[in-house]
């Protein structure tokens, strides 16, 4: 018995939702687990160079098992006919129609639901780890600073290295809105979201600023060449800035650096009071 096992995140036109992946990696661990040689198709647009359909001919296979998503549609046919000679089966799957040919092509469907029967979804028996989770602040361009701005070289730089990263990434951005959800509407909302991941990466100022507010350690990038407001900030918190030159070593280097006990501590620890404020009692009380 040699099985393929595949689903709607082994289509090119398919999707690699987090609930498809992660079913697919518990049906993989139960074949593992029962001695059953199979293996996984990928779209090649999502995991290139890990198997794909393409790199599956029909013949090397007994069995074929869809996991996870809806019988419906083009594309599941198309695998029936492709795969024709092997018996094939779908698990945790929903079924709109049970008369669709994309579920009838099926010589057993084990449903996650179908009109009547109900099942948990396979996502639930996946293995997860727990990587960081990073709160992403990028400034926007600054024209202020003129020829020393260096914020498409930095931002292209650093979301690159991002993408390498086994982090969980949230984009967020400082500016407020009132009509629009997708951004928070008081201050208050924003430092909360910030105080719920582990690390801030932001180039912007008050990246930095309110993620040690929030007692979050930052990684933050000066995007001016030279240093702009970024660099002066994280003098007077003391806290460590890299230049708009840094590698990607440098950036994981420091993400580790966030990550440790030593950062952590730092981050959650008293941070200046803004002097100024005190200047400017001063000075309007002396002008009066």
């Amino acid at each position: 018995m040699r099985v393929l096992l595949t689903g709607w995140a082994g289509f090119t036109r398919g999707e690699a939702s987090a609930g498809d992946v992660l079913s697919l990696h518990a049906v993989s661990d139960t074949l593992t687990e029962a001695g059953i040689a199979h293996v996984t198709a990928w779209s090649p647009g999502f995991l290139p160079g890990e198997p794909s359909l393409d790199d599956c001919p029909p013949e090397d296979f007994t069995h074929l098992v869809f996991a996870c998503g809806p019988l419906h549609g083009d594309q599941v046919r198309e695998l029936h006919e492709r795969y024709a000679g092997c018996a094939r089966i779908a698990v945790g799957v929903s079924v709109p129609d049970p008369a669709d040919p994309a579920a009838t092509g099926f010589d057993a469907v084990f449903p996650r639901d179908d009109g009547d029967a109900r099942s948990a979804d396979l996502s639930l028996a996946g293995r997860v780890g727990s990587p960081p989770v990073v709160a992403v602040v990028l400034a926007p361009d600054q024209p202020e600073y003129g020829d020393a701005r260096r914020h498409s070289a930095v931002h292209d730089t650093l979301t690159e290295w991002l993408r390498s990263v086994d982090c969980g990434r949230i984009p967020l951005d400082t500016r407020l809105a009132t009509d629009d959800w997708r951004h928070c509407a008081t201050p208050d909302q924003f430092v909360a979201v910030l105080s719920r991941v582990d690390v801030v990466v932001s180039t912007r100022l008050h990246g930095l600023v309110l993620g040690l507010k929030a007692g979050i350690p930052v990684l933050a990038v000066d995007p001016i060449a030279g240093g702009g407001k970024v660099s002066a900030q994280g003098a007077v918190l003391d806290w460590p800035v890299l230049p708009a030159d840094s590698t990607p070593d440098d950036l994981t280097a420091r993400l580790d650096w966030c990550c440790c006990a030593e950062a952590r501590a730092r981050a959650a620890g008293e941070h200046p009071f803004p002097g100024p404020l005190g200047e400017l009692v001063g000075e309007l009380k002396g002008l009066s």
